[in-house]
């Protein structure tokens, strides 16, 4: 037995065990991010308030991250680098191609980007913004999936996959990403699960990381993490837009009504799907550019 001490003790102090439980030093710079981006925002102080978004946003995603390294001993920041740094591009295309979309949709516009001075800094602004979509949404599905809050759950039965239903999925995902395009005002919803729909198989076809997948081990702990997550982030993204200086507005057919924020009630059903839907996008363009494994829930 005091051998067995001695053996642990000398684990501890040669420091195998000594960091696992530390709290990230980026963490702290995340929290400091997030006051001050609201001190600025409340005190109007330029340019902090011109920059809010990208500064609290990347804020929240240290913080959440640090929290994880000390609950798990492992995080994306600080396990996976690389592959955070890979999610950082990937998260402002597909949001830009959103935006691309959504001047056909017209169910969202900006107000107060005049204070930037030039496209350029615009352009800056948005690309900063918008790598922060697809890293939020993950970290904070980690950090659920770390508190094992939904280990438990399970589908009753498993299911097959098959080349038909594969398909299937990917024909559904190109209509509901054709009928949106063509119909905006009927079937704009549809652009919210059109991505997933098609790639999502693809991913699976391909041995890539997929949420169809979980109808074969039975296990939901991911895809309720990132439907969550991604509400959970949706719910922020409202919050912290409603006083910003740039923002955006809705003008949504049919649901445009009882409003929390700026987001119409109903709209925030979206941002479970919307999860599942960059998760498909994510692994999909990770693994064009990365051919090591792009695997995040670790």
């Amino acid at each position: 037995m005091v051998n067995f001490l001695h053996f642990h003790r000398d684990l501890f102090e040669s420091g195998k065990f000594k960091n696992k439980y530390m709290f990230k030093k980026y963490g702290i710079i995340g929290l400091t991010m997030i006051i001050v981006a609201q001190m600025g925002l409340f005190f109007r102080l330029q340019p902090i308030a011109q920059w809010y978004f990208p500064i609290i946003w990347f804020g929240y995603i240290f913080l959440v991250d640090a929290i994880i390294y000390k609950l798990h001993g492992r995080s994306l920041i600080s396990s996976r680098t690389k592959l955070f740094f890979l999610m950082l591009p990937i998260s402002s295309a597909i949001w830009w191609m959103f935006e691309c979309i959504g001047f056909i949709l017209k169910n969202w516009y900006y107000t107060g980007l005049e204070g930037f001075g030039s496209r350029f800094w615009l352009f800056v602004f948005g690309t900063l913004s918008f790598a922060t979509v697809i890293p939020a949404i993950f970290e904070t599905a980690m950090l659920l999936k770390t508190l094992h809050l939904f280990d438990r759950v399970r589908l009753k039965h498993e299911y097959r996959l098959t080349k038909r239903f594969l398909y299937t999925l990917i024909t559904l995902g190109i209509i509901c990403l054709v009928l949106p395009v063509a119909f905006p005002f009927l079937f704009f919803p549809f652009i919210w699960v059109a991505f997933f729909l098609l790639l999502d198989p693809i991913n699976y076809l391909h041995g890539r990381p997929s949420i169809i997948s979980h109808l074969l081990d039975r296990k939901l702990s991911i895809p309720l993490s990132l439907y969550i997550g991604a509400t959970l982030c949706g719910f922020l993204w409202e919050f912290w837009n409603y006083w910003a200086i740039p923002k955006w507005h809705y003008t949504i057919p049919f649901v445009n009504f009882m409003k929390i924020f700026e987001m119409p009630l109903l709209g925030y059903l979206g941002y479970g799907p919307f999860g599942l839907e960059l998760y498909a996008m994510y692994h999909f363009a990770a693994s064009l550019f990365y051919h090591r494994e792009t695997y995040i829930f670790k």
